[in-house]
């Protein structure tokens, strides 16, 4: 079941999909897809289950080229996105239908930097690609506080303290996501560490969801890093709906991920701080950042490792901080998934089931709560 879909650097190496070389071997890339077909049902309220809205769509369709020209050391990664939801067409009104455009030059197997677009070195969850996740979707507190993709330069430096990998991690970008046109006077700096004080997971396991590979020993990665927004115009940053007044977002992010014999156990925290979080348009209509906190948690078990059946739960919190309380309640989300792995995450089918509560009231008649469920097909290459 090894393979490992990296949003962080080219495959170039091991790929067994659809690929050409050129006869002198200066030039070579490969092609990969996938996709993600949904359906998804949302209750109208905690006591009411008829359907508030139900999906049923493409989630994802993506094309994947990577290779390299001249030396495998200058190398590039191109992504495109093909449905609305890859586009963030609803918050800019443009198909942003590139989703990766980079180039990498590796000077020394573990030092190399990347120019171009791609994803920031933020949270774990957001690194890992959505293909490789044991739900059908990210977390809530991914989805409030990830930084996304951006245009920039990136540097990657993995030395080792003693016997323990590091990896680190850092990139100065434009701040405003793929949307952006021309850079204004604000930038982004991102910065990230981990640390693996019990070795190298199999296979890269540190960057894809559930123990697939079934580690003989434990296997533990702790990371953190922290991005700096300087003075961006939308309220997520590089994501979100744009701003009358741009924002300085500082966003923290804390989590770890554990492996032992079908068992994996991941945690992340986020926190987002902004001065004045909330701006008006010149019409009056108010906008803005999401100031607060969130937890995330996921503890999964693969009951069967020659069959592919796993089981996870996963609890999620999101606290808004005060000065946005009117516009946003404290939300937490209790889920369960059961997933069946035909050919690890290229090919696996999803089932979860989720309970929404607002304000930390898990009454069912509370307003705000909610049931869900999701079905999902992941099939790519």
């Amino acid at each position: 079941m090894a393979q490992r879909q990296s949003d962080e650097r080219p495959t170039i190496e091991n790929f067994k999909g659809i690929q050409f070389t050129g006869d002198d071997s200066t030039f070579y890339i490969n092609f990969r897809f996938r996709m993600q077909s949904r359906l998804k049902y949302t209750s109208i309220s905690g006591e009411d289950f008829g359907a508030e809205s139900f999906e049923a769509r493409i989630r994802r369709l993506r094309l994947r080229m990577d290779g390299y020209i001249y030396n495998p050391k200058l190398s590039y990664s191109i992504q495109l996105g093909f449905t609305r939801g890859d586009q963030d067409y609803d918050d800019t009104d443009v198909p942003n239908i590139v989703r990766d455009a980079v180039i990498f030059y590796n000077f020394t197997d573990n030092f190399y930097v990347a120019f171009g677009q791609n994803k920031l070195p933020g949270n774990r969850q957001r690194v890992n690609s959505s293909g490789e996740l044991q739900f059908a979707e990210r977390s809530l507190v991914n989805a409030t506080f990830n930084i996304d993709r951006d245009f920039g330069i990136k540097a990657y430096y993995s030395p080792k303290i003693g016997s323990v990998p590091v990896h680190l991690k850092g990139a100065i970008s434009t701040g405003e996501g793929r949307v952006a046109n021309v850079t204004d006077d604000g930038l982004a700096y991102t910065g990230r560490a981990e640390f693996l004080p019990l070795g190298e997971f199999t296979n890269e396991g540190d960057y894809y969801e559930g123990d697939l590979e079934y580690e003989e020993t434990p296997k533990l990665s702790i990371g953190g890093g922290y991005s700096f927004n300087d003075r961006t115009t939308r309220s997520g940053g590089q994501t979100g709906k744009f701003l009358s007044s741009p924002l300085s977002l500082k966003t923290s992010f804390y989590d770890a991920i554990f492996k032992y014999r079908g068992w994996a156990y991941q945690v992340e925290y986020m926190q987002r701080d902004v001065d004045d979080p909330i701006t008006a348009d010149p019409e009056g209509e108010l906008a803005y950042a999401f100031k607060g906190k969130g937890v995330n948690q996921q503890l999964s078990y693969v009951l069967n490792k020659d069959l592919g059946y796993e089981l996870a739960g996963r609890y999620t919190w999101i606290k808004p901080h005060a000065d946005i309380q009117t516009l946003e309640k404290q939300t937490e989300v209790v889920e369960l998934g059961l997933t069946k792995y035909f050919r690890a995450h290229r090919l696996k089918l999803q089932l979860n089931a989720h309970y929404q509560t607002k304000d930390g009231i898990y009454r069912t008649d509370h307003d705000g709560n909610d049931w869900g469920a999701t079905f999902q097909i992941e099939l790519g290459i």
